[in-house]
């Protein structure tokens, strides 16, 4: 074997040492969380919560250590003041080193397979689509459908897309996702860019609802940590159970990033 081949093995070898070593458990980023959380965690379905601000927030985000997620993911959050929180916490397990966070941007680019995601319908008594279609857009001015990317080569430090989802509730709803590279892992911010209505009445002003999906490869797989906030008039929360309705948006979204990181793996 030529001494160039050897070095190049060597290189490799110490660089996938190195991304290993670099590699997080999940108990480093939520030190001591109760055996009935982590099971949730690590469940299909994962680990949810739903609170209103005047009960308090008592979120598992705020809790880590100084090592844990990014503040930022959340404080961005906290400092538009919702009303409304959901917490979602989800690990996709797998082989250590399996999926990439190229491998999950590129998962994050397949938004038509949003279309017909179910959740279940406590008014309805069944599964029914939430986002009944799932698209791409050109801006904000230029609501034209455009369609999902071919997958990257390589993961670029930042991306904004626009997205249009026909929600089952709220119709046509437009939202600006970010996707940006954030300590070990990678941040996908969604806000509305349009007011949502229900039954013409306007229910989210444009900007009111945010959230964040925050995803890093760790030893037990891929980590998904996800929280979302809104805010609403005294009228609307008499008749829209929002806590139940961005609970069942954000589980539906993170699902459908889960699902296309599965596929990878």
């Amino acid at each position: 074997m030529q001494k160039k081949t050897v070095f190049v093995l060597i290189f490799h070898l110490l660089c996938a040492i190195n991304a290993f070593a670099e590699l997080r458990a999940f108990n480093d980023i939520f030190p001591n969380l109760s055996p009935n959380i982590q099971n949730a965690v690590f469940s299909d379905s994962g680990y949810i919560k739903s609170s209103q601000k005047e009960n308090g927030f008592n979120l598992i985000g705020n809790s880590v250590n100084v090592d844990g997620i990014a503040p930022q993911i959340i404080n961005e959050i906290l400092s538009k003041k919702p009303g409304y929180l959901v917490e979602y916490i989800l690990v996709i397990p797998g082989k250590t080193g399996a999926v990439t966070l190229l491998d999950v941007y590129n998962a994050l680019g397949n938004v038509r397979n949003l279309k017909g995601r179910l959740y279940n319908s406590a008014t309805r008594n069944q599964a029914v689509p939430l986002f009944e279609d799932a698209t791409r857009i050109k801006s904000e001015k230029q609501t034209t459908a455009i369609p999902d990317p071919a997958p990257a080569g390589g993961l670029p430090a930042s991306e904004t897309v626009f997205i249009r989802l026909k929600d089952v509730n709220f119709g046509n709803t437009y939202y600006r996702g970010e996707m940006t590279l954030v300590r070990n892992g990678l941040c996908y911010s969604l806000s509305n860019f349009k007011s949502m209505t229900y039954f013409f009445i306007p229910v989210i002003k444009e900007g009111n609802f945010t959230a964040k999906l925050y995803f890093e490869p760790i030893y037990e797989g891929i980590l998904i940590y996800s929280i979302a906030g809104t805010d609403v008039s005294d009228f609307v929360a008499s008749r829209v159970h929002m806590s139940s309705a961005i609970a069942k948006r954000l589980e539906v979204i993170t699902s459908w990033a889960a699902e296309g990181i599965s596929k990878i793996k």
